[in-house]
């Protein structure tokens, strides 16, 4: 699928990276901001070295696949944004930062929303989902859309992560041999890259958490209705959430800030009223003295000796940092509503996705009978690894009126709460932390996905927050560390995961290297 980079003057090209692409490469938002009111770069030059690292690394070098498409629009968005600066205008902290956004994510411009699907390339949206509204109205330069495991994984049980039809196979920044988990793969590998300063993923179960942990990088999955789904190609009404996917914690509270609110077209987020903090980034703040954080090891670790030696050091860290670590405090009913979450997911899949597609113009699908069928007319290029059993499942779902589905909804989100909720309560504790996953697996078409343990599943069924910081990395590939709180205490959990991260500062970027031949 063509994609498309303004062509810059060489010698233009040159004296503009000279002093904006070492600002780039692991920048921060706050210090691209101090640099930018200092007058040493601008968004025009950040814009331009995000649009060169993705030529030079993306689609040459390493060829990570990582962007679906650029905006062609990026440049003229940036000049604008500079322009209001010179009249004192400054929007937020993301004023002039790049942001890749992950292609499930609609935004009514010249960039196309395919989800991966071929069924889908065509027309772009006819507006913006809700909280791209809310990055442009921050100020954020949306620089482009990130490749992800085809209709965020929800196609095939025997799925290859980060492979979709209209992007490719996208690889790990740090070995392209092996996996960058999914569904936002291509966030992952982009941001882990510094091909933009920050980046948006979205989650059902794991899809944030799991790429941000094998991309070195924090992944925020906040409580489901604080961010609109609202435009966003959708699995679970119940589950389904956008975060950030940013190099540090502050980032990620920054990036919050601007994507969080009530939105009338998400009936979700009306529960977030008077849940919603001004600026997530007042809660970097406090250290670790006086929480309690709890640890748990049933059902999260034994899967990788690698994994839980990072682990036991950073129980380790957190005890030197000043907080009190009660061992121990597993997580409740882990693993009792697997096949109830399965059942609401797809019950909800095909509800969401006749919704959806409904609101799209000039695509060959309308319902998700309708994408069963064009991939098997399109099997060559849509199916040459793995099929689409999970579909198939959904589609022969009946309504969400049916008995079968209120009954799994409320088992799944009932055991789930309660495995999180009386354990913090029992416990008196801040957070529960466990290994996010594994390291990255090698990327394999014939078998698919290699998953060795994860801990999403309890925050994702019960609809509440999460974070995962970079607690090391296992022959250079990265590993994560989550944090765990029940509904709303995104703060809390900002708060505890910036200090972890201050106190160990465990991330490594990636080299880009070409894999061995």
């Amino acid at each position: 699928m063509p994609r498309t980079v303004p062509l810059l003057a060489a010698p233009l090209l040159a004296a503009t990276l000279a002093h904006a692409q070492p600002a780039l490469v692991e920048g921060s938002v706050a210090g691209l901001q101090h640099q930018m009111e200092a007058g040493a770069t601008n968004a025009v030059a950040i814009t331009r070295a995000s649009l060169d690292r993705i030529e030079r690394f993306d689609r040459a070098g390493p060829r990570t696949r990582a962007v679906i498409t650029t905006n062609p629009d990026a440049l003229a968005i940036a000049r604008d944004l500079d322009a209001e600066r010179k009249r004192g205008k400054v929007r937020g902290p993301l004023h002039g930062i790049t942001v890749l956004v992950k292609d499930n994510i609609d935004t009514g411009d010249n960039m196309m929303t395919t989800a991966g699907s071929l069924a889908l390339v065509g027309p772009p949206a006819t507006k913006d989902a809700f909280i791209v509204k809310k990055l442009r109205d921050a100020g954020a330069v949306v620089l482009g859309k990130t490749n992800l495991s085809e209709w965020a994984n929800i196609r095939s049980s025997k799925s290859t992560s980060g492979w979709s039809a209209v992007g490719g196979q996208t690889n790990n920044a740090y070995d392209p041999r092996r996996n960058p988990c999914g569904s936002s793969s291509g966030t992952g590998t982009a941001i882990a890259a510094s091909y933009a300063v920050v980046g948006i993923g979205t989650e059902t179960d794991g899809s944030i958490v799991c790429p941000s942990s094998m991309a070195g990088l924090v992944g925020l999955k906040p409580t489901v209705g604080l961010v609109s789904r609202a435009g966003i190609v959708p699995i679970s009404s119940s589950q389904d959430t956008a975060g950030p996917m940013t190099r540090s914690v502050a980032d990620a509270a920054a990036v919050l800030t601007a994507i969080a609110g009530v939105d009338p077209q998400d009936p979700a987020t009306a529960a977030a009223q008077g849940h919603v903090a001004s600026d997530y980034r007042s809660f970097l703040q406090g250290g670790l003295a006086g929480l309690r954080i709890g640890v748990a090891r049933k059902r999260v670790t034994g899967y990788s000796q690698h994994t839980d030696r990072l682990y036991e050091q950073a129980i380790a860290d957190l005890k030197r940092l000043g907080a009190e670590v009660v061992d121990n405090t597993d997580f409740g009913n882990l693993g009792d509503y697997d096949d109830a979450e399965l059942d609401v997911l797809l019950y909800e899949l095909k509800d969401g996705m006749d919704r959806y597609l409904a609101t799209r113009r000039g695509v060959p699908v309308r319902t998700l009978a309708d994408v069963i069928a064009f991939n098997e007319k399109n099997a060559a290029k849509e199916m040459p690894y793995f099929g689409q059993d999970l579909f198939i499942k959904a589609q022969a779902k009946g309504p969400l009126t049916d008995q079968a589905y209120i009954d799994a909804a409320a088992k799944a989100r009932k055991l789930a709460r309660e495995g999180i909720d009386q354990v913090l309560a029992g416990n008196r504790l801040d957070a529960i932390i466990a290994p996010t996953g594994s390291p990255a697996w090698l990327t394999d078409h014939v078998n698919g996905d290699s998953y060795l343990g994860a801990s999403s599943s309890p925050a994702a069924v019960a609809g509440y927050p999460s974070i995962t910081v970079p607690m090391g990395d296992v022959r250079g590939l990265p590993v994560g560390l989550s944090f765990t709180g029940t509904a709303w205490d995104e703060g809390k959990l900002l708060r505890i995961a910036h200090a972890y991260e201050q106190g160990t500062r465990r991330r490594k970027a990636p080299s880009l290297r070409t894999a061995p031949q």
